[in-house]
């Protein structure tokens, strides 16, 4: 199904649905019929095809779309190395384990920079190579990207924006996106970031692993959490021709470019189901406990990418939205814990229930496997004292990208002065409980 929403003010059509089979057309009459490589395509188009996945993969893992392009994506334009600036890619040349837990302020937009100039990787894990693991980067952007355009060869792209929005085309067509939003970008799909005002930050998780997915439901049963019909993708749209282009293609962590005289953005129509989407997170069917005990973060996973470890993801994105909170006799911030997986938090508005002191939108923690973390002391004593009654948490977004690999960081991020150096004090001020303050402790004895 089309449907025309409004995105800050430009009327975008998008198809509706998760994983399904869509087509689409620019022009009436361009999409093949019953064929995908016809001997002789409408409108002289060039028919070709883009696999997510290898053609021997089970149809129910099968990604792949057929495009009808005005030029072939193939060329004579020379590859040459170009820069990679701060997005870096596992396994990392310059990296560091570091198991202390660290938080960041939000980061500056310094200069005149763009969505690829202002990506800054935090850490990263497995291989892209091997296509295992993933990279967490955060972005900082004062202007759109014109003449140039990416085209990721080692994995899907989540783009979480925090602050300004930004319009997202693809070689399917446009996506709106705002900040409360996500936009997933396929491996090897081409595209470019405009902005919608004087600055765009947020964060960008790189899934190297299986495509994202929605999670299993379980003994939830058929509905609920991220609900399919929510999910949009774009309509085919496309750019003149004449307009030249520097295509950067990331490939195993190093950046070629090509410049060709015409625009990537050339598909007039296409069919299949490997396509770019977005999602409104504040749709996301919240599910929590309505009788004691708080359920664990992943009961919000939004997305996940399985690795072969059933029940165990390379990378799990879980956010935290407004909700009613309802448990009898029950602490209800988020619990103290170590988990043997990495948790790498943003907030994209409001307060986070678990600290709501010094966690700002736009900033971003992160807690290493086994590392220990929960509320900080103010909300501990809050969580505590206050009355359990309903309760509606609302005006907050928070998000979690949750790993089951170890986050080998980029030096460089350890050397931001947005690094909190105070971070560890929110944990000051916890008192020994009284039965060890009253001396009645015991030691047994066997």
């Amino acid at each position: 199904m089309n449907q025309t929403i409004q995105d800050g003010g430009s009327a975008r059509q998008y198809l509706r649905g998760f994983g399904n089979q869509f087509e689409s057309e620019a022009i009436a009459g361009a999409l093949p019929v019953s064929m995908n490589s016809p001997q002789h395509v409408p409108y002289g188009l060039y028919a070709e095809q883009l696999s997510g996945t290898a053609f021997t993969s089970v149809r129910a893992e099968g990604r792949r779309t057929w495009t009808y392009r005005m030029l072939p994506s193939a060329s004579d334009a020379p590859y040459e190395p170009a820069q990679a600036g701060g997005w870096l890619t596992a396994p990392m040349q310059e990296g560091a384990f570091d198991f202390r837990p660290m938080r960041w302020r939000p980061l500056s937009c310094d200069g005149d920079t763009d969505f690829r100039a202002g990506l800054l990787t935090i850490g990263a894990n497995g291989n892209a190579a091997e296509q295992v693991g993933c990279a967490i980067h955060v972005y900082a952007a004062s202007r759109s990207m014109t003449d140039e355009a990416l085209c990721n060869c080692d994995g899907e792209l989540l783009i979480v924006p925090q602050e300004g929005g930004i319009e997202v085309q693809t070689e399917l067509g446009w996506l709106a996106v705002r900040p409360g939003e996500i936009v997933v970008i396929p491996r090897g799909l081409c595209f470019r970031v405009e902005l919608t005002g004087a600055l765009a930050r947020g964060y960008v998780l790189e899934n190297y692993g299986p495509a994202l997915r929605l999670p299993e439901l379980g003994p939830i049963g058929a509905n609920g959490l991220a609900n399919p019909r929510d999910f949009h993708c774009p309509v085919a749209a496309f750019d003149n021709i004449g307009k030249s282009y520097a295509v950067i293609h990331k490939y195993c962590g190093q950046f070629w470019v090509r410049r060709l005289a015409s625009s990537p953005f050339n598909v007039v129509s296409w069919h299949g189901n490997l396509v770019p989407f977005k999602y409104d997170l504040e749709r996301f069917n919240a599910f929590g406990s309505v009788s004691y005990d708080s359920p664990d973060p992943s009961i919000s996973t939004v997305l996940t990418s399985p690795s072969p470890q059933p029940g165990t993801a390379y990378v799990d994105f879980v956010v935290f939205p407004p909700r009613w909170q309802v448990a009898e006799g029950t602490f209800r911030p988020p619990y103290f814990h170590r988990n043997v997986m990495t948790e790498f938090m943003g907030l994209i508005y409001g307060e986070y229930e678990g600290k709501r002191e010094g966690f700002r939108p736009g900033g971003f923690s992160l807690h290493s496997s086994m590392a220990p973390h929960g509320p900080d002391q103010a909300t501990y004593v809050r969580g505590v004292e206050e009355p359990v009654v309903p309760n509606k948490l609302s005006g907050t977004m928070a998000f979690m990208f949750e790993t089951k690999l170890p986050l080998m960081l980029n030096k460089a991020v350890l050397d931001l002065p947005e690094l909190d150096g105070a971070y560890l004090e929110c944990w000051r001020g916890f008192h020994p409980a009284r039965a060890a303050a009253e001396g009645r402790g015991h030691q047994q004895r066997l």
